[in-house]
């Protein structure tokens, strides 16, 4: 009997990276029944505890996951395995681990969901690589980025890094607490690196911070959802940018798809001038 299986998808990001890893995976599997439940912008064992308690209720849950924090990724795995609860890193050996839950051979086809190629893999790569450097996480490298975001928190910078990801274009953020938060390979900027900062209305702010902190449960009245704290936040970066003379966009007003045309041009205009 083939039993219906309930995939939960669990990102720290937009969600898309694991969406398109499940999609090929599930290609290499004929009449494989499933429905899906998508966790984005999951950063906080509160979050992961929630996600746990749904898993629970259904029948055959498997969780996939792609998590930066590695100490979230060890509580999710831990709390997966007490309840007994299929949960596999997508950089794991997903392919064989599903053919043993779903027993079902792997049609072992490369490629199926669609015809790869080298501007696929150059996505892919791009893809890995921003989710890697996202929210200032692992700075070691990051002078191989094409785009590097800054800005205070909750000025899309993640959402707007995967978009521009998609598009093939590795891209880090880093968000902005004080000039300090910058590494100085960034300042000195020797391989002239398009370096972009997001700046937005504090008013806006607010609203934004709010709904993120409502989101997670966690209390409201803090520094971060402050409205004289904030335009501090926001001057200092302005400030900063200036400084160092980075270009600057305001998403106030403007969605993902807009901020990130903008980039583009930007870039575009950075890369024709070296």
């Amino acid at each position: 009997m083939d039993y219906k299986h309930e995939i939960l998808l669990i990102s720290d990001s937009t969600g898309e990276t694991i969406d398109r890893i499940f999609t090929a995976l599930k290609a290499q599997f004929k009449d494989f029944s499933y429905t899906t439940q998508q966790f984005s912008f999951t950063r906080t064992e509160n979050q992961i505890i929630e996600i746990l308690k749904i898993a629970k209720t259904k029948k055959n849950s498997i969780l996939l996951y792609t998590l930066v924090d590695q100490k979230l990724s060890i509580y999710l795995n831990n709390l997966s395995k007490k309840n007994n609860i299929p949960c596999f890193d997508a950089l794991g050996e997903l392919i064989e681990k599903f053919s043993k839950i779903l027993k079902k051979e792997s049609l072992n086809i490369p490629s199926r969901q669609h015809k790869l190629n080298d501007e696929y893999y150059d996505r892919v790569e791009a893809i890995q690589f921003t989710i890697s450097h996202d929210d200032g996480n692992d700075l070691n490298d990051i002078e191989e980025s094409d785009i590097i975001l800054l800005g205070v928190s909750r000025t899309s910078k993640t959402p707007t890094s995967i978009y521009l990801a998609n598009r093939g274009y590795k891209t880090s953020n880093i968000p902005l607490i004080n000039e300090d938060s910058v590494p100085e390979k960034i300042k000195i900027n020797k391989k002239k690196i398009c370096v972009i900062g997001l700046t937005t209305d504090p008013e806006r702010l607010i609203d934004l911070r709010k709904n993120r902190m409502r989101s997670l449960k966690e209390n409201e009245k803090t520094d971060y959802t402050n409205l004289k704290k904030i335009s501090e936040e926001v001057k200092i970066a302005k400030k900063m940018f200036k400084k160092y003379k980075w270009p600057v966009i305001d998403v106030t007003r403007k969605s993902v798809e807009e901020t990130a045309a903008s980039i583009i041009k930007i870039h575009e205009i950075n890369r024709r001038n070296d």
